[in-house]
Order: structure tokens, then C-alpha cells, then sequence
């Protein structure tokens, strides 16, 4: 079997967002318009905690309250791993992005990551 690479004449994604340090602080409107999400990646290998897992709170809403608004998503890795998730149909957030990383997964999580964790969104 051979390897083969091929050029395509338009990108899947045209966004790539960076948070080197996700908190329980939302990010608020990241894109300032409707974004779809293809691929997310969350690094939780700088925790320093073997049993912390950690929860990435993705909202569709330009201004949520971490603790009391609904996310629309919460992915979760575990302690000292980076996991990525891809959604090949994409995602839309219609109304705005917004996200925030916490300890405890569900509405009610409001407590900071004991370390820095990484997130990459691969977004349009």
C-alpha cells in the first residue's frame, strides 16, 4: 500500500482556536458570529493531579453563566491525556460559541482546572 497525499481546493475549516488556558471563566462569543465545530482537541497532560478529569463546557449562547446555563456539549478527558473529538458532519453553534473548562461535569461545575489545560477548536 502505498501513501498518497492530495491537494483540496477548499479547506474543511477556516478557524483555528486556541485556549492555552481553560477555565472555569467563560470564553465568551469566541467567534463573534455562528461557527460550526469540527474538530475539538483538549489537553489535560499539565493537571499534575493522576486522577483529575477535567470537562470542556461548550455553549451556544454569546454570554452563558458557568454554574447556572445549560451547556449545549461537555466533553471530558481524563487525567494526563489530550483527546480529541471529530464531528465530520460539523457542529453549528448558531447563536455564538462560548466555553469553559471545569472539574465536575453537567450545569452545576464551577471549580477551575487544578492545571492548565489545552483546547484547539477546528471551527468554520
Amino acid at each position: 500500500m502505498a501513501l498518497s497525499v492530495s491537494n483540496q481546493v477548499s479547506p474543511i475549516a477556516s478557524k483555528l482556536i486556541l485556549q492555552d488556558d481553560a477555565t472555569a471563566t467563560s470564553d465568551n462569543n469566541i467567534t463573534s458570529q455562528a461557527v460550526t465545530i469540527y474538530l475539538i482537541e483538549i489537553d489535560n497532560t499539565a493537571v499534575g493531579n493522576a486522577s483529575q478529569a477535567n470537562y470542556l463546557k461548550l455553549y451556544n449562547n454569546v454570554s452563558p453563566t458557568v454554574g447556572t446555563t445549560a451547556p449545549d456539549m461537555c466533553l471530558m478527558v481524563t487525567a494526563n491525556t489530550k483527546r480529541s473529538y471529530a464531528f465530520t458532519e460539523g457542529i453549528l453553534f448558531g447563536t455564538g460559541l462560548s466555553m469553559a473548562c471545569v472539574t465536575t461535569p453537567g450545569t452545576a461545575g464551577t471549580t477551575d482546572p487544578p492545571g492548565d489545560v489545552v483546547v484547539r477548536i477546528l471551527a468554520s
